[in-house]
């Protein structure tokens, strides 16, 4: 292990705790009508028509074939990305990639697959699907109508992955049952919640997962977007009424399928505690994929990383 141990940072972004630690973490307690607040929500996305528009992109790649891509979400929200289709081979899986919260300016042309149609969506509000007055700066993203549960922009995010399926769906509708979701940052806290009520997706892959045992997020110190939820807090006070519905760890409970699940041992943005408290909730057929630090650069990163990249690269293998 070569966890940092020299940093700028004002708090310690391993917080005291080992790894033993972190894995005895559990799920917060979970609010009255978690399942019946997203299964309705999921019942509604369903009923809307993603109409995806494709172009020839700009972008080229001698691997790929990049298309730009268009396709409504719920509220009628245009949710711009990309979609990746191999030069070589038929399409026999889809993946949906989720990106953090800094958004994305471009597709991940080194996913690890063959055979894949990739989806790149931007959440609504960020990168291509930005949409002013919402802000794409993470710390103001995050609070977004954060004092209404049913429009808190989180949900929308959810949502936005779900249509994305629904555009796969769409396109290549022999994928049914083989499409996948992997996710970093935020992409793993939204990814969390929506392969949780999702049963379209088949596998899931969670990278430092945000948005995991809200009451704990409050407390730890970092930086980005869950600064910006606990310095809301500290001035208002109420925030936890909406976020215990939107807790990565309490959904995470929910996932019935196959997932591999990265998470870190030292992360300022996301803090360890609760990037487990999502990997230890996931019921069954998660493996753990341990990393010294997230959200920084330490010793030893790329070799981590080349690991984990194989490991996806072998989860989402094409049967």
């Amino acid at each position: 292990m070569s966890i940092p141990t020299t940093h700028p940072f004002t708090f310690d972004p391993t917080y005291g705790m080992r790894l033993e630690e972190l894995l005895a973490i559990e799920p917060p307690e979970e609010p009255g009508g978690f399942d019946a607040f997203w299964r309705a929500r999921y019942q509604k996305a369903l009923t809307v028509d993603p109409q995806p528009v494709l172009s020839r992109s700009e972008l080229t790649h001698p691997d790929w074939h990049v298309l730009d891509l268009v396709y409504l979400s719920t509220e009628a929200f245009r949710i711009g990305g990309w979609l990746l289709l191999p030069r070589g081979g038929q399409v026999r899986r889809g993946i949906v990639v989720g990106h953090g919260y800094g958004g994305r300016d471009r597709p991940d042309f080194d996913m690890p697959v063959k055979e894949t149609a990739l989806i790149f969506p931007c959440c609504r509000g960020l990168s291509l699907s930005g949409h002013p007055p919402i802000s794409e700066n993470p710390s103001w993203h995050v609070l977004h109508d954060i004092d209404k549960k049913d429009s808190y922009i989180i949900g929308g995010c959810v949502e936005d992955i779900w249509l994305a399926v629904s555009t796969l769906a769409a396109l290549y509708p022999w994928l049914s049952g083989h499409v996948g979701y992997s996710g970093i940052s935020f992409g793993g806290g939204v990814g969390a919640m929506a392969i949780a009520y999702d049963p379209r997706i088949d596998r899931g892959h969670l990278a430092l997962p945000s948005f995991g045992h809200q009451p704990l997020r409050l407390t730890l110190p970092s930086v980005g977007s869950a600064q910006g939820v606990q310095e809301y807090q500290a001035e208002h006070g109420n925030v936890l009424e909406t976020l215990r519905f939107f807790d990565a760890a309490t959904a995470a409970r929910r996932i019935r399928v196959p997932m591999l699940t990265a998470v870190a041992l030292f992360d300022p943005s996301v803090a360890p505690p609760c990037q487990f408290a999502v990997a230890n909730s996931i019921p069954k057929f998660n493996e753990i994929f341990i990393l010294d630090a997230g959200h920084f650069d330490y010793p030893g990163s790329a070799e981590q990383e080349a690991v984990l990249r194989d490991k996806v690269g072998q989860f989402f293998r094409v049967p």
